[in-house]
C-alpha cells in the first residue's frame, strides 16, 4: 500500500464518523422542531454531510490535500453552514429565555413561585 494510497484511505475513512455525528445532530435538531414547535432547518445537516463528503472526495482524488481550490471551497462552506446551523440550534435550545416561550417562571417570580411581598 503506498502512502498516496493510504491518504486516501484516511480520508475517505474519516468521513463516516463525522457523517455520524453529523446525523445525531440532524436527529437532536429534529427531535427539538417537533417537541418544542420551533424551527430548527435541520434539513440543512443534510447539505453540511454532502458538503463535506464532496469535499471528501475531491481530496481524496487529487495526489495532496494542499492547494486544492475546488476541494477548499466545498469544505470552507460546508464549515460555514455548520456554524451557522449550530448556532441557530444553541440559541434556540439553550440560550433562549424561559418565559418567552410562556413557560416556566417569569421575570421577577422565583421558580418555587414563593415571592416576598415587602
Amino acid at each position: 500500500m503506498t502512502s498516496v494510497s493510504l491518504n486516501q484511505f484516511l480520508i475517505l475513512y474519516l468521513w463516516f464518523p463525522l457523517a455520524a455525528l453529523l446525523m445525531l445532530m440532524l436527529l437532536i435538531a429534529r427531535f427539538y422542531e417537533n417537541v418544542s414547535g420551533r424551527r430548527t432547518y435541520y434539513r440543512l445537516f443534510l447539505l453540511v454531510i454532502v458538503l463535506f463528503g464532496g469535499a471528501m472526495v475531491r481530496y481524496a482524488s487529487v495526489d495532496g490535500i494542499i492547494g486544492d481550490v475546488a476541494g477548499d471551497a466545498l469544505l470552507g462552506l460546508a464549515g460555514v453552514v455548520l456554524a451557522g446551523i449550530s448556532l441557530h440550534l444553541l440559541r434556540l435550545m439553550v440560550l433562549s429565555l424561559p418565559w418567552e416561550t410562556g413557560r416556566g417562571p417569569q421575570p421577577g417570580n422565583p421558580p418555587g413561585g414563593s415571592a416576598v411581598d415587602e
